[in-house]
């Protein structure tokens, strides 16, 4: 996921609520766009289709997102974003050097959250710490899927 653009999209679109009646609802999603344009096309196209009315792009606010990880539980619709420092050593000065990353984890409880970071990053050989995980209030991301032509 390194090399992406994720910009953070605020979105009012009018949704049907309980009840059948038609209301106004202010959401937030994350879109991998090239650029602003591109953010707000991508947007648009998805969310459009759920909207039975107006869709108005309140803010488009590009995020410095490396890494994503998501999970296919079926009650993990919640987005957590979690601040992890990677620790390198620098022999000259004999110090370490802490340097932050933000990823996103898609889960169902804080817990959770915690578990499926700590199960992708697995993997990896660098030395890292969590300093904080918070829940987003992201509804939905959208990565840049390749369409197949058929």
């Amino acid at each position: 996921m390194l090399g992406t653009n994720w910009f953070e999209c605020k979105v009012e679109a009018e949704k049907a609520a309980e009840g059948g009646m038609s209301r106004v609802f202010k959401e937030s999603y994350l879109v991998d766009a090239l650029n602003f344009t591109d953010a707000e096309a991508r947007i648009t196209k998805e969310v459009a289709p759920f909207c039975n009315g107006a869709l108005t792009i309140k803010n488009i606010t590009p995020t410095k997102i490396s890494e994503l990880f998501t999970n296919e539980a079926e009650d993990a619709d919640k987005w957590y974003k979690v601040k992890c420092n990677f620790i390198t050593f620098d022999e000259k000065t004999e110090t370490e050097k802490r340097t932050a990353n933000f990823m996103l984890v898609q889960a169902a409880n804080l817990r959770g959250a915690l578990e499926r970071f700590e199960e992708g990053m697995k993997t990896t050989m660098a030395d890292y710490e969590i300093a904080a995980i918070q829940e987003t209030p992201l509804l939905d991301v959208f990565p840049f899927a390749v369409k197949s032509e058929e």
